[in-house]
């Protein structure tokens, strides 16, 4: 069950309270570093899981809520943090929180309700939380340096729309339209 890609994601969820910490001991640069290191074993654990042979059901349902974790804490930490003088606007950081709360309801609501489905992210999905990831290093780097520069208000307002976009998409898709309890994953 310990494969290399679960030692992975428990690692990425054992950074959450040193990433956290550093945020609010206004740490930017060391914060940033393990959210680097972080996104570093995300993309690792993948190649693991599907190139090495080392996916197990453990780590299908570590992943994502690794993933949750990781970003949720962040961007409460990005917006409510001390000593930031380029946070995340509140609206934005509600907004992720709340189409992560819609993603996890709608799975358990149709698992409990109907029967169990698999509901594979979405091209959108997976473009929602690159922003949201890119927005977290983004305001990360950007506090580090020291700076908010103007633009950071384009790139919360791209996470804003593709956020609720995916999201809109999930709801849609977990009415049973495309739920499957064996499709392969789109590629």
């Amino acid at each position: 069950m310990l494969t290399i890609a679960n030692q992975l994601t428990l690692l990425r969820m054992g950074l959450v309270p040193v990433l956290v910490a550093l945020l609010l001991n206004a740490e930017h640069g060391w914060a940033l570093g393990v959210f680097v290191l972080a996104g570093l074993t995300d993309l690792f654990d993948g190649f693991f899981a599907r190139r090495a042979g080392g996916s197990t059901r453990l780590g299908a349902m570590l992943d994502p809520v690794a993933d949750k974790l990781l970003l949720g804490t962040s961007y409460v930490a990005l917006t409510w943090g001390p000593g930031l003088l380029c946070p995340i606007p509140t609206w934005l950081t509600v907004i992720v929180l709340g189409r992560d709360a819609i993603i996890i309801i709608s799975v358990v609501v149709v698992n409990l309700a109907l029967e169990r489905r698999v509901f594979y992210p979405s091209i959108l999905g997976k473009l929602s939380t690159f922003s949201q990831v890119a927005t977290a290093g983004l305001v990360l780097l950007m506090n580090t340096l020291g700076r908010c520069p103007d633009f950071m208000r384009f790139v919360f307002i791209a996470t804003m729309a593709l956020t609720v976009g995916s999201a809109l998409h999930y709801v849609y898709s977990t009415s049973g339209r495309r739920a499957s309890g064996a499709a392969p994953p789109p590629s």
